[in-house]
């Protein structure tokens, strides 16, 4: 047995002793630095730009403007292709502008023998600017007289509704009916590894990509179309990753890498970014504003719940419309008995462009949903657990978007389980027993729950396809080809428990390649929307067979002995009464090198997955907040999680921590600033840009509730992005309780809160 036991990362020993390379680690003797001139202004066009005395420079090898690069409109987000051209990202990029669409547009870019040298010319580039007013918000973006920051697109991205059940009658007819508009902050994903790729070719007509990318078979295709070649003429290789959240979902550098060796040469040129140009030049989380409507009876029943949301996607498209079109749908199956309504839009601003980032919409949209469910919860006066049990969804509930049966739903017992763990009941006993030292004063203490709902990929919005490759070596031991990325999370120990798992052999007997190769390894979308163990499991679990098949009918062969009598155990193949043993070294020697019977034993299977399963959960918190200060002190926070199947408990419960970690810094601390009359952003540094810090981090505690999902090999379903999902709700309904202030926008920060505790006359 290996699923379900805690199995210490594959990359644990690599990554702490630094024996892991990652992309800069790999660089070719001789390889040249590229640097990006950066707009200094928001929106305007480069009227006249002058490079003479960078390129004169010692050392300079080439300047590239907006004038020198194909003029083919492409699109960076890291989706799988559709077939349905409609259906497609936004073609909306160039790899270089004249036209500026928010503070830190690439203009030019600068290659040289090395960094320094790149950087100071730089400084040598003059652009001269015909600048235009900012264009920031829904308000501006929309109105008639907005200039349009993409020919013929009125600014608009895109657009869509849907309406589950008669909405309105059931607002109408229902005891309570409560309104609020929320709003949402850009927030960067800060992993610890900059954007980075670099490029040559290795002969006249192929590109070789190196590059920290989430998506290498996509990061292919998008490169061939940007450049106008074949897609069989580049590479892409992703090594080791540091991190990634979403942000390594677009193709940010490599079009520009695999241009700038074409025009060079063939030489190898990388490009890596400053931590200040990742914070404002690369991709942020969506903005959003949505108001809510919520009808509620006295007897706790939500009868309606309408949500209408607009979207910032910022200078470029990238992502677009797909996140609130997919935030729309993933909040459907936590209260799938009421009636629903969602329409959203999507636009374009003058802010620095959003993409995907963790949770891919629902962070935005949860903490809006659960916020009124808290205000409908007070407004009829129950408890907020006991509200949320009468609403949630039941195993065998219909999803009314998809008309499909939610096979497995663990939110009931993930509340009851937490209002347990974290001892709820007895936590509000004692709130109100002490109400004058925890509801008045200065020092004042509250409780807060938020739940969430979330998928497991992409389908049936996209295609969910997955490969994977099993070869015996001559040792007996497998190695693993997965397309799939590990981008830190943990996956290629989970792909190598599920093997182990199928194939019958410990988990030390198995490497996992964790180098993707576009050349060589199965095909595979990336790491996005929580899909890797659910998705990839149904490829893995096949492959898994079918080399345990092979094995043993090799073995068979080699024993005289009817398949059906034969099974692995550890590092052998034995008979049912164990009496006789085959080690899988010598079983596979005779497979490779006996001179008439055999052959190198491998499996290999790409499949697609025409399902969704939903995750579920929980956060409860207790929060301290000092009037006088402004300040929240988190007391404790604690996660529960209907993930299905658990493979590996200890990574499963790192993904909680981390997830939690990251939405507290959201929730509290985290806001990407811009003027707002001009859009410069003002704290592109980690100074300025108000992470967590380890002494930010509170005691962290999670649970699960293991339910089985029937759509997946083993059971499982979504854990990557869920944990963030309900923390900022579950901390601003806690601030409620505690305060008796409502705090409708994020960051809950020092400042956001002397402005409401003020306007609530409590300072």
């Amino acid at each position: 047995m290996s699923v379900g036991l805690s199995q210490e990362r594959l990359d644990a020993k690599a990554k702490v002793t630094g024996r892991c390379r990652f992309t800069a680690d790999l660089a070719l003797p001789g390889t040249r630095i590229a640097k990006y001139l950066h707009s200094t202004i928001a929106h305007g066009r480069v009227v006249d730009i002058d490079t003479t005395e960078a390129l004169a420079m010692t050392g300079v090898e080439a300047v590239f403007t907006f004038a020198d690069i194909p003029e083919i409109p492409f699109a960076t987000a890291g989706h799988a292709f559709n077939l349905d051209p409609a259906a497609r990202d936004k073609e909306d990029r160039l790899l270089l502008t004249d036209y500026v669409r928010y503070h830190g547009d690439e203009i030019a870019i600068v290659v040289a023998v090395d960094g320094l040298t790149a950087s100071k010319a730089l400084k040598k580039i003059k652009v001269t600017y015909e600048e235009y007013p900012a264009i920031l918000n829904h308000d501006q973006a929309l109105d008639e007289q907005a200039r349009e920051l993409h020919e013929g697109s009125g600014n608009r991205v895109g657009e869509h509704n849907y309406q589950c059940g008669d909405v309105q009658a059931a607002i109408t007819e229902a005891d309570h009916a409560l309104t609020g508009q929320f709003q949402t902050q850009m927030v960067q994903h800060c992993h610890m590894e900059n954007h980075i790729a670099w490029a040559y070719m290795d002969d006249t007509d192929h590109i070789v990509i190196m590059s920290s990318t989430q998506i290498p078979h996509i990061c292919r295709r998008i490169v061939s179309q940007a450049l106008d070649i074949p897609m069989s003429t580049v590479q892409v290789i992703k090594p080791a990753i540091g991190g990634g959240f979403g942000n390594k979902q677009d193709v940010v550098l490599e079009p520009m890498v695999a241009f700038l060796t074409k025009r060079l040469g063939g030489i190898p040129v990388m490009l890596e970014l400053t931590r200040e140009e990742c914070l404002s030049s690369t991709r942020i989380r969506h903005p959003f504003r949505v108001n809510m409507t919520c009808a509620v009876n006295n007897d706790g029943t939500l009868t309606a719940l309408a949500m209408d949301v607009s979207s910032n996607t910022g200078g470029y498209a990238s992502h677009g419309h797909s996140i609130a079109k997919a935030a729309g749908s993933k909040v459907v199956p936590l209260y799938p008995n009421a009636a629903l309504s969602y329409q959203a839009i999507t636009h374009y601003s003058n802010l620095p462009s959003a993409g995907a980032m963790r949770g891919y919409g629902s962070p935005q949209l949860v903490y809006a949903v659960e916020s009124i469910m808290e205000e409908a919860a007070r407004k009829v006066g129950m408890d907020s657990i006991d509200f949320r049990l009468k609403n949630v969804a039941r195993t065998g509930d219909i999803n009314p978007l998809t008309g499909k049966v939610i096979e497995s739903a663990g939110i009931r017992e993930c509340l009851t389980k937490g209002r347990e763990t974290f001892g709820w009941d007895q936590k509000k006993l004692e709130h109100s027993r002490f109400h004058s030292a925890f509801k008045t004063g200065n020092i004042r203490r509250g409780l807060g729950i938020a739940c969430f709902s979330y998928g497991s990929g992409t389908y049936p919005a996209s295609v969910e396809i997955a490969g994977a490759r099993m070869i015996l070596n001559q040792d007996g031991r497998v190695t693993i080809q997965i397309g799939a990325t590990e981008i830190g999370q943990g996956s290629d120990t989970v792909i190598a428990q599920m093997a182990a798992e199928k194939l019958g052999i410990p988990v030390s007997a198995i490497r996992v390649l964790s180098t993707q190769d576009t050349d060589t390894t199965p095909f595979d979308p990336g790491s996005f929307a929580s899909r890797q163990t659910y998705i990839v499991c149904q490829a893995e679990a096949e492959t898994g067979d079918l080399l345990r098949q092979r094995i043993l009918e090799h073995a068979s062969t080699m024993l005289e002995l009817p398949v059906e009598q034969l099974t692995i155990s550890g590092d052998a193949v034995v008979n049912q009464d164990e009496t006789v043993r085959l080690s899988l070294n010598e079983l596979a020697l005779d497979a490779y090198y006996h001179k008439t019977r055999g052959q190198q034993l491998t499996a290999e299977v790409s499949r697609k997955v025409t399902t969704n399963a939903y995750s579920y959960g929980c956060t409860l918190v207790e929060v301290e907040v000092d009037i006088a200060l402004c300040q929240v002190s988190i007391l404790g926070i604690h996660n529960v999680h209907d993930s299905g199947k658990i493979i590996n408990p200890d990574l499963a419960a790192g993904q909680v921590y981390g997830g939690v970690g990251m939405g507290i810094s959201g929730a509290l601390s985290e806001e990407l600033l811009a003027d707002p009359e001009t859009g410069w952003i003002y704290n592109n540094n980690l100074l300025d840009y108000k992470i967590a810090t380890m002494m930010d981090a509170p005691d962290i505690s999670c649970d699960f509730v293991e339910t089985h999902e029937p759509t997946a090999a083993f059971g499982n379903k979504s854990l990557g992005e869920p944990p963030l999902l309900s923390v900022a709700p579950a901390i601003r309904n806690a601030i409620l309780d505690a305060t008796g202030v409502a705090m409708n926008q994020l960051p809950m920060s020092p400042k956001a809160l002397f402005t409401a505790f003020r306007d609530a006359a409590l300072i």
